[in-house]
C-alpha cells in the first residue's frame, strides 16, 4: 500500500504543478512572450491565460507603461572645440513586446548608445552659445532620430529632455563675468535714463511754472491797467460833472507836483509849461481874496503909491 500512496502523492503534486504552469495571470499594462520548444508562439495579454505545461514557457514579461530612464552625463565636443557635459532623460514606451524581445538584445542599452551618438552629432554642428540656447531644437532632433531608429524595436520614444548642459569651469567663470558686466551696463543705462527723464520733467515743470507765472503777471497787469483806466474815467467823469473852474484845477495841479518828484530815480524832472498858467491862476485867486480882507497888502497897491520925498 505504501508504494501506491507515494505514487498518488507524486501524481497529485504533478497535477498541481501542471495547473500552476497552465494558468498564467498577466497584470494590466503588461505582456508575456510564450515560446514552445524555444520558438516564439504567441504574446499573452493582461488577464487569465492558458498555456500547455512543460511545453510552453514564458520567455519574457514586459511592462507596457511609459518608462523614464535618465542617462549619466556624457562629454560632447561643440563646433568651437569646447567640451560640455550633457545629462539626458528619455521617456519611452514598449508598443510591441515581441519586437522588443527579439529585435534587440537590450533595448535600454541600445537607446542609451543611440542617444549618445546622436547627441554628439547634433552638438558637433553647434557652437557653445547656440548649444546653451537651443534646448528645444536639440530635444526635437534627438526625439526624431530615436523614434525612427527604435520603431523596428517595438519602442516609441515619447519625449527627450536635456537635464543639464555644463560647460567647462573656465567658460562658466567667463560667462559669469560677462553677465555681471551686462547687468552693470544695464543698471548704468537705466540710471542715466532715469536722470535724463528727471531733468526733462524738472525742465518741463519749470517751463510750465514760468508760463503760468507770466500769464498771471500779464493778467494782473491787465487788471491793474483796467482798474487805473476805470479810476481815471471815474475821476474824469466826477470832475466833468462838478464843472470845476480854473482856480481849482490849478490848485490840484500844484498838489500833484510833489508826487511827480517822488522816487530816488527822479534826479532831474522837467516843469511843464502849464505850471506858469497854474501859478498865475493861483496868484489871481489869492489877489482877489486879499481885496476883501482889511489890511491885506498886495503888491499892486505898493507899486501904485508915489515915493515919499
Amino acid at each position: 500500500m505504501q508504494p501506491i500512496i507515494i505514487v498518488l502523492i507524486i501524481l497529485v503534486v504533478l497535477v498541481f504543478i501542471a495547473l500552476i504552469k497552465t494558468i498564467q495571470v498577466i497584470p494590466q499594462a503588461s505582456a508575456a512572450i510564450v515560446e514552445r520548444f524555444g520558438r516564439y508562439t504567441r504574446t499573452l495579454n493582461a488577464g487569465l491565460n492558458i498555456v500547455v505545461p512543460f511545453i510552453d514557457s514564458i520567455r519574457n514579461r514586459i511592462d507596457l507603461r511609459e518608462q523614464v530612464v535618465p542617462f549619466p552625463p556624457q562629454p560632447v565636443i561643440t563646433q568651437d572645440n569646447l567640451v560640455v557635459n550633457i545629462d539626458t532623460v528619455i521617456y519611452y514606451q514598449v508598443t510591441d513586446a515581441r519586437a522588443a524581445t527579439y529585435e534587440v538584445a537590450s533595448y535600454i542599452q541600445a537607446i542609451e548608445q543611440l542617444t549618445v551618438t546622436t547627441l554628439r552629432n547634433i552638438i558637433g554642428g553647434m557652437d557653445l552659445e547656440r548649444t546653451l540656447t537651443s534646448r528645444e531644437e536639440i530635444n526635437a532632433a534627438l526625439r526624431g532620430v530615436l523614434d525612427e531608429a527604435t520603431g523596428k524595436w517595438g519602442i516609441r520614444v515619447n519625449r527627450v529632455e536635456l537635464k543639464a548642459i555644463e560647460p567647462p569651469t573656465s567658460i562658466q567663470d567667463s560667462m559669469e563675468k560677462q553677465m555681471r558686466a551686462d547687468r552693470d551696463k544695464r543698471a548704468a543705462i537705466l540710471q542715466a535714463e532715469g536722470t535724463r527723464q528727471s531733468a526733462i520733467l524738472t525742465a518741463e515743470g519749470e517751463k510750465q511754472s514760468a508760463i503760468l507765472r507770466a500769464e498771471g503777471e500779464a493778467k494782473a497787469s491787465a487788471l491793474r491797467a483796467e482798474g487805473e483806466a476805470q479810476a481815471i474815467r471815474t475821476v474824469f467823469e466826477s470832475i466833468h460833472a462838478g464843472d470845476p473852474d480854473q482856480k481849482l484845477l490849478s490848485y490840484q495841479y500844484l498838489q500833484m507836483l510833489p508826487k511827480i518828484a517822488e522816487g530816488d530815480a527822479n534826479k532831474l524832472w522837467i516843469v511843464p509849461s502849464e505850471i506858469g498858467d497854474a501859478l498865475k491862476g493861483l496868484s489871481g485867486a489869492f489877489g482877489n481874496l486879499g481885496n476883501g480882507v482889511p489890511g491885506f497888502d498886495t503888491g499892486k497897491e505898493r507899486r501904485e503909491q508915489p515915493p515919499v520925498e
